[in-house]
């Protein structure tokens, strides 16, 4: 009887110190998606709005769809690209994934 109490206790003390481990364990699984998942995306974003602000007429681009063009007109949310001679699209500036000014 006298082994089966301490058993219990023992139990009951484990359980008190494993909800400081599993709030610890929490905050590091955070820091980890943090650093891992969260910061890296918010940085490619910030990237991506920052090209979608500096594009000008003449940059080379390539849209999300993987068409290739030269920009030849500018306007809030819009771009025309001339993706041949003398053949123009229009297409929403977010689907703008990359610039360079030589291909």
């Amino acid at each position: 009887m006298v082994s089966e109490a301490f058993a219990m206790a023992a139990n009951g003390a484990q359980q008190g110190r494993s909800g400081y481990e599993g709030i610890i364990m929490l905050v590091i699984m955070f820091a980890i998606f943090y650093f891992l998942l969260i910061r890296p995306q918010q940085k490619r974003a910030k990237q991506h709005r920052e090209l979608i602000e500096a594009l000008k007429v003449g940059d080379n681009v390539v849209t999300a769809g993987g068409i290739h063009g030269k920009v030849v007109a500018v306007q809030d949310s819009v771009v025309t690209l001339e993706i041949a001679t003398g053949v123009k699209i229009k297409i929403n500036r977010a689907s703008i994934v990359s610039a360079k000014t030589e291909y």
